[in-house]
Formats: C-alpha cells, structure tokens, sequence
C-alpha cells in the first residue's frame, strides 16, 4: 500500500511530502477488526514524534458465504420434493474444492446441516478450521395440478 506522509528534512524546520510503500501481509483466519500497526510511521514534524499507522481489517462480503467467528454459513435452495425425500447439496469452497454434501433428512424449516472442518481457519492455528453451516430456503410450487394433489393427499395424509 502506498501512502504519503509529511517527512521532516535534514535542516531540522522543515518539511516535505513523501511516498512509502507499506506491505500488509494478511494472515488467513483474520477476523473483522484485526488491526495491523506500523509504528512511527505517520507524518513527523518539529518537536512532534511521529505517530504509529493502524490499518484495522474489514470482512468482504461474499456471494456465496456470510462468515460468524470461524464458521461459514451457506443458504442452500431446495426444492419441497428434495426437502422431503433427500437430496445432495454442491458447494464450490472458498479454496475451489467441489463438496458434495448428502442431505437424508427431511429438511423443515429451521433445519441446519454442520460439517466440520470446512469453515475459516484460526487465526492462531491455520490448521484448525470452523465449520460449514448449510442453511436451507425451500422453494415450493407455486401451483399443483388436482391429479398431484391428489396423490400428496393420499401419500401424506394416509
């Protein structure tokens, strides 16, 4: 990142604008907020020490993922007729990895499936990671025909 700041010259009294690079190296697992310190590096002036930079981290928001702490939750949509008879959930990871996650259970409002392991690193230890949590939106038709109608009555109601 390139900044510029006020530099005091070699004369003592005055002063000029100058450009610095600084390198952030961004740690995976860092959460929102992580501040990162340059000491001294902020303008200088006469009998002024200069102050320290402070860069605080900000969460992207991201179009498949919301981030909590080191979990990632995902809102899957299913269809009703996945909902209640099963289906398999593809979920492209943060890393490109594609996860195929098998759903045997009915999904009703509410219903969370967690896997371990898939979510953010640490931001102490990389290797331990979050989990993923899938979320569900169950989409229903938005109209049945009465032979349909029907037979759900007839399976569901018997």
């Amino acid at each position: 990142m390139k900044i510029s700041r006020r530099v005091m010259n070699e004369d003592g009294h005055s002063s000029s604008i100058r450009e610095k690079i600084l390198t952030i190296h961004v740690k995976k697992g860092w959460k929102a907020g992580t501040k990162v310190v340059f000491s001294k590096e902020g303008d200088q002036g006469p009998n002024r020490i200069p102050a320290d930079l402070v860069f605080v981290t900000v969460d992207k928001p991201h179009p498949r993922f919301r981030r909590e702490a080191t979990d990632l939750i995902h809102m899957a949509t299913v269809n009703l007729g996945e909902a209640l008879t099963g289906c398999t959930i593809e979920i492209i990871t943060l890393d490109t990895r594609k996860l195929r996650i098998p759903i045997n259970e009915i999904i009703r409002p509410g219903y969370c499936k967690i896997v371990k392991g898939e979510g953010m690193p640490g931001s102490s230890n990389s290797e331990e990671k979050g989990q993923l949590i899938i979320e569900f939106n169950i989409q229903f038709p938005s109209q049945l025909s009465q032979e349909k109608k029907q037979l759900l009555k007839r399976a569901l109601l018997s």
